[in-house]
């Protein structure tokens, strides 16, 4: 969490880029990503020196060998000048020339050759228009610290929620907390293979990683498990390549060090390669209404005849996941009751031919103030044999922020009970089994889904609790009305022959 003086370090980095005429919310964390992407590569070297000094073992993995950088036009300089703790020393003028004409060719060469991140880094360009402007953005980064993974992964993701806007597409970014209960619900394993294909800067990515780092610590006492962590571990995909760059960087400062980030568009045709490869699939699709029909890929207009991009997500993640593969998806409340046929058939096909495990609503107030969509959060497993028993719905009144603009931090919150309550289901004589439909949670059997048209919006099975008021009798009533009025006359004619006999 970034409170109090490391908040205001941090915000004033963006204020730095505001005041030096760069506006544009992602232009500034594109930059700034750069920036401490560069410094991250050098705290990993002198980490590695330092063991090999330790150790008397040769230095491995060099970043900033003993050769030259000579980019085209340029005056060759050592590799180690491209070191943040070396140029952040220089004088604004030489460090513009470093950054600009040496950094930057660097880092977009870097990568193995073929990977996404040598794809993503390819474009890397360096927009800061000053040498004044980025000595002071270099400084106030230095006196940020970033000494551990936790403590980068907070500061970065507190400057990623500038990027929370709603755009043109219909993307936005999800809350961190609404991602993490996705990813406590989904609960990561170390040999699983998440994606998202609509990752954005990656947020469900990195939680997913975190989570793995902080419950299964046997991850690093294995090589095999520390290699499938750095390189199959996480997927993501996102037809915006800024995004992608972003995103890609991201999972690096939060220590997943090979991730595959590739700039996709998902839902078209020709990039299903991966189909059935991945474990585990964390999501928040874009709902952008419509798409071209032409642009979409066969076998998922095979699936679900549709245009509208949050039921083509649903559908390709369906043929992302490999059998005993689970989901969670973030939709509009139109999948959940919508009429078309293409609404029903997706929901058939969840209920039916996969296994439906949960709806969890969500209040409507969770994405502004940018956007005022109503969703909810799907939970599924892939079978391709059915196997839905029951559906278990939750019914979230509080995400632990007010539900207006503002989004005001709150004292309670449901999320921590959705989570307890969801890890019963499991057990034995689970409590949810015997919840009431008045209550906030409750199970409904697939049957009665099915003989509701394959509903799935939560007040089809909310029972609302009416309390019973017993009304008097109107003629009783009146009675006392009649018998207080005439209180009052008597009361207001001896004031009157008070004041007369005063007289």
């Amino acid at each position: 969490m970034v409170t109090g003086a490391l908040k205001g370090k941090v915000d004033a980095v963006g204020n730095a880029f505001w005041s030096g005429g760069i506006a544009n919310p992602i232009e500034v964390i594109e930059q700034i990503t750069y920036l401490l992407f560069i410094r991250r590569l050098d705290e990993l070297q002198q980490l590695a020196e330092n063991r090999a000094r330790l150790t008397g073992e040769p230095l491995s993995n060099v970043v900033f060998g003993e050769g030259l950088s000579s980019p085209p036009g340029r005056t060759p300089r050592p590799l180690s000048d491209l070191r943040w703790s070396l140029f952040k020393n220089l004088d604004p003028a030489t460090m513009f020339e470093v950054v600009d004409g040496h950094v930057f060719p660097f880092i977009r060469a870097l990568g193995d050759e073929g990977s996404s991140f040598a794809r993503n880094m390819k474009d890397a360009r360096f927009t800061i228009p000053t040498p004044a402007l980025l000595a002071k953005v270099v400084d106030l980064l230095e006196a940020i610290p970033m000494d551990d993974t936790d403590a980068k992964g907070d500061i970065y993701e507190y400057m990623l929620g500038k990027l929370a806007t709603s755009g043109t597409n219909g993307q936005f970014r999800t809350p961190r907390h609404i991602i993490k209960l996705m990813v406590d619900m989904t609960a990561p394993k170390p040999g699983d293979r998440i994606v998202d294909p609509a990752a954005g800067t990656a947020g469900f990515l990195t939680v997913a990683s975190e989570y793995l780092r902080e419950h299964h610590p046997e991850i690093w006492a294995d090589a095999a498990k520390r290699d499938h962590f750095n390189r199959l571990a996480f997927s993501g995909f996102d037809s915006d390549a800024t995004m992608s760059r972003i995103g890609s960087m991201n999972l690096l400062l939060h220590g997943v060090e090979a991730a595959t980030v590739e700039r996709r568009d998902s839902l078209a045709e020709g990039v299903g390669a991966d189909d059935g490869e991945y474990t585990l699939v964390l999501a928040n699709p874009p709902f952008a209404g419509s798409v071209d029909a032409e642009s979409i890929a066969t076998d998922l207009t095979r699936m679900v005849k549709t245009k509208k991009t949050e039921l083509l997500f649903l559908a390709l993640m369906l043929r992302l996941m490999k059998n005993g593969a689970r989901a969670a998806v973030i939709v509009p409340d139109g999948v959940l009751f919508g009429s078309s046929t293409a609404h029903k058939a997706l929901r058939r096909m969840l209920v039916d031919d996969h296994k439906l495990d949960a709806v969890v609503k969500l209040p409507s107030g969770v994405f502004k103030p940018y956007a005022g969509v109503s969703t909810a959060i799907l939970f599924f497993t892939k079978t391709s044999s059915g196997g839905t028993d029951h559906v278990w719905f939750y019914d979230v009144q509080s995400d632990g922020f007010s539900l207006d603009d503002k989004r005001t931090a709150l004292a309670s919150s449901d999320l921590p009970d959705v989570l307890a309550r969801w890890q019963t289901l499991t057990d034995a004589g689970s409590p949810e089994a015997d919840r009431p439909r008045t209550a906030q949670s409750f199970l409904v059997a697939r049957q009665e889904i099915v003989d509701a048209g394959y509903d799935l919006s939560l007040n089809r099975y909310k029972e609302v609790e009416h309390e019973e008021v017993k009304h008097r009798d109107p003629l009783e009533i009146i009675a006392e009305l009649q018998a207080l009025e005439a209180e009052i006359a008597a009361a207001t004619a001896a004031l009157a022959e008070s004041l007369r006999s005063q007289r």
